[in-house]
């Protein structure tokens, strides 16, 4: 089996069709951007992005992925230039542990793709089931305002 990652077609082998694309992404690939959280799509720590839609890879099985278009976090960056919405974290310092920071990204990420004028409170719903313990959530908030902002600077907007 063949998946497409980050831009490149990955060669698999052979694994069972209903493996958790989790799995497969840190084990076999070493891309440990998603995190292994609850392991039932609750808690957001594994988000990735499938053809630009935010999804939770330990829920998703490895034939979910074929033919489609699989983004983590290592995949963001384009030209060595950080994604707007990881600048965002930085710039704002949003992670404390850092445990559910890929999910709060990628979820972000596909947010503004889909809208990239996202209000507050747009954003305060779509995040709303990515869980934090850590307690940054005025930052993750902060690092949001600090990515559409910097989404519209490149826009030009």
């Amino acid at each position: 089996m063949e998946i497409n990652v980050n831009g490149r077609v990955v060669a698999l082998g052979h694994l069972p069709p209903d493996t958790p694309l989790l799995y497969v992404l840190r084990n076999d690939l070493q891309l440990n951007g998603p995190k292994y959280g609850c392991g039932l799509g609750e808690c957001g720590a594994c988000t990735l992005l499938i053809d630009g839609v935010a999804a939770r890879s330990c829920s998703v099985p490895l034939s979910g992925a074929r033919g489609k278009s699989i983004t983590t976090l290592e995949g963001l960056s384009e030209q060595g230039e950080l994604h707007p919405v990881q600048q965002g974290f930085i710039d704002e310092q949003a992670a404390q542990c850092g445990y559910c920071a890929n999910g709060m990204i990628m979820t972000l990420v596909a947010l503004f793709e889909r809208n990239p004028h996202a209000d507050d409170l747009t954003i305060k719903n779509e995040l709303a089931y990515n869980l934090c313990r850590c307690g940054t959530h005025i930052e993750i908030l902060r690092a949001a305002a600090q990515a559409r902002r910097l989404l519209a600077e490149r826009r030009g907007a």
